[in-house]
């Protein structure tokens, strides 16, 4: 994506001196700079609103104090990893899907950037060298490919790995970015994950998101050149015209000629954190029809009924088998 426009920018005051807030405030020169104490005076304000703020979201560059891995929820797929763990160098995201939980997680439609990534580092070097092997998801809170061109963090994550061949990385994103990875060369160790819908759904539930075509054709480059590269249809939504919607994706992804070209296609329905639903459907049941279906709870978290999550998952799942030989991976039901 092109150069935000950022109106403005609150600047932790221990943040100032750093490398990579150098290098984005040489980026964002029109913006206007304001120093604070801590993000969280900005974040967690209360009386926000979250799809207000991103209509125009500002920027807040910090460091991050504490807490720089997490385990995997178990709302997420870990691909057979005994050791999942994701981490959050950018609070929110530069897209707003209908769907995404960020909505009921945060009260704040703004983004921040931790720019002490060399903590990040150190945490994950210990981690690695406490478990031995460690699957680190990079962009589970936001798109760090789709900010590439102006914060960088992909490269710099891509050569950490590189000397560190048990450290696995999953990159996933709703950009046609792959550009920003030219010059890069692959490692093994990293797998980029395109997330892929219909085009209807990108162009009603996944605002300022690249097109579906653009998607596959940054898929396409980025195994041309040697990325491995993994497929996630994820979450599918249960709307009416779903059928014909998923069978269209299918075919158009086989007429692209990607499918047997990928090393993973990942499947799963919608299901979020009970709590941040409820904030989310309170809000948005007037403007987005996706939270006008059927959900049950079930150990904390909102799912389709699962009559419907199995109707949604074989009928991937089918059109799949036909037309590709990969490897489908997919939550239980």
């Amino acid at each position: 994506m092109k150069l935000p426009n950022y109106s403005h920018i609150y600047l932790e005051e221990k943040a100032k001196y750093s490398r990579i807030t150098n290098d984005i405030l040489s980026k964002l020169p029109k913006s206007k700079v304001i120093l604070i104490k801590d993000y969280k005076e900005i974040f967690n304000r209360p009386g926000q609103d979250f799809q207000v703020q991103k209509q125009s979201p500002k920027l807040i560059l910090a460091n991050k104090k504490d807490h720089f891995l997490y385990k995997g929820s178990d709302l997420a797929p870990d691909f057979g990893e005994d050791h999942f763990y994701y981490n959050s160098l950018v609070l929110n995201c530069p897209y707003n899907c209908d769907y995404c939980y960020l909505q009921g997680m945060y009260s704040s439609g703004n983004i921040v950037i931790f720019v002490n990534i060399d903590d990040f580092f150190q945490a994950t070097e210990e981690k690695l060298q406490e478990l031995g092997r460690l699957y680190l998801c990079l962009s589970y809170d936001t798109d760090l490919l789709g900010m590439e061109s102006w914060i960088g963090y992909s490269k710099l994550w891509i050569e950490f790995a590189r000397s560190r061949p048990n450290l696995i990385l999953e990159l996933r994103t709703k950009s046609a970015n792959a550009k920003a990875l030219e010059g890069c060369k692959p490692i093994e160790n990293l797998i980029l994950a395109w997330t892929l819908s219909p085009d209807v759904v990108v162009t009603n539930f996944e605002k300022k998101t690249a097109s579906l075509s653009a998607r596959i054709r940054a898929m396409k480059a980025a195994v041309d050149i040697g990325w491995k590269v993994r497929i996630c249809i994820d979450p599918i939504l249960d709307f009416p015209g779903w059928q014909d919607a998923y069978a269209q994706l299918v075919e158009t992804l086989e007429k692209s000629k990607i499918l047997d070209r990928v090393e993973q296609i990942s499947l799963g329905t919608f299901r979020m954190n009970k709590d941040y639903f409820v904030r989310i459907r309170k809000n948005r049941k007037s403007d987005s029809s996706l939270f006008l279906n059927e959900f049950v709870i079930e150990q904390g978290a909102v799912f389709y009924p699962l009559a419907s999550r199995e109707r949604l998952i074989d009928h991937l799942q089918e059109n799949l088998a036909i037309k590709s030989n990969s490897n489908i991976y997919f939550r239980d039901y």
